[in-house]
């Protein structure tokens, strides 16, 4: 697919792809974009054979071993191709369902955030779950690719959750910042969020500007033609969003994301992280 404005969706075979599918049809559908399904198939995955080959030691041994290792890694990866052409079709005629005009599929072999990257200015939006194929026998509730997609890309990243439900009610986690200013812009400006309310809140440390801050974002959507509810709540930014999500029966929360430092990630460690642990809805992520 050859566009420079396509929702790109990144799954993997869980049942978690279902899910960015929907969201990824929905954006497709109020932008006006094509969508494109990415499958990464890793180039290490971690399988082995179960056969006992320590007694190969005869002549010429080494080289049958590696020749039968080849055979088998080559079955594999055929075995993985099929696979995910089969789940990409499926996922391709979901979205079509879902009204995405016009969608594409493509399957790689590699590192998801390598991929992701050497499409550049190409992707206008990614869509990911928030967890992936390892997320029902481990116990972390972010998935290991959130954060590397993340800080790899300058591109909104839409991090999913659960089943789909359509966004009625949006808010805006601002700061003042350069990275949620871009934010409140582009949702000025974009058609994916037309005609959804947005609460606006601020959070964090006191400061004098805040309220001022605040009221040019508050302007900036309305002049837009948004319906824009404002609200300053100084104090813990996660426990205060988490909150609010709750109280203002949010759909789909916006942010800024990760550092792109890893050494002040190091330093001061991830706020982005432990908002999305504690909330539970859909987050676009402003890179």
């Amino acid at each position: 697919m050859n566009n420079e404005n396509k929702v790109l969706a990144c799954v993997d075979q869980s049942h978690f792809a279902e899910y960015v599918a929907d969201y990824a049809a929905w954006a497709s559908l109020r932008m006006s974009a094509p969508l494109e399904f990415l499958h990464v198939i890793d180039h290490h995955p971690e399988i082995g054979s179960g056969k006992d080959h320590s007694g190969a030691i005869g002549i010429d041994a080494h080289e049958t071993l590696l020749k039968q290792l080849s055979a088998e890694d080559e079955a594999r990866t055929t075995a993985a191709r099929e696979q995910g052409r089969v789940f990409l079709n499926r996922l391709r005629e979901r979205a079509r369902a879902a009204g995405a005009w016009s969608v594409d599929v493509r399957q790689r072999h590699g590192e998801l955030e390598e991929t992701i990257a050497e499409q550049g200015s190409g992707v206008r939006l990614v869509v990911l779950g928030r967890r992936g194929e390892t997320a029902d026998s481990t116990e972390r509730k972010l998935g290991r690719n959130v954060e590397r997609v993340v800080r790899a890309l300058h591109q909104p990243v839409l991090t999913v959750t659960a089943n789909f439900k359509e966004p009625q009610r949006v808010m805006i986690a601002f700061d003042g910042g350069i990275v949620t200013r871009r934010g409140v812009e582009m949702v000025a400006t974009s058609p994916l969020f037309r005609g959804i309310p947005i609460y606006l809140l601020m959070s964090g440390k006191e400061s004098r500007d805040a309220a001022k801050q605040l009221e040019w974002a508050k302007m900036t959507l309305e002049s837009a033609g948004f319906e824009v509810v404002a609200s300053l709540a100084f104090g813990d930014v996660d426990a205060i969003i988490a909150k609010t999500v709750i109280d203002q029966s949010i759909d789909l929360l916006i942010m800024g994301a990760y550092s792109h430092s890893p050494l002040r990630s190091l330093l001061f460690g991830s706020k982005t992280s432990d908002i999305l642990h504690a909330a539970t809805v859909p987050t676009l992520l402003l890179g």
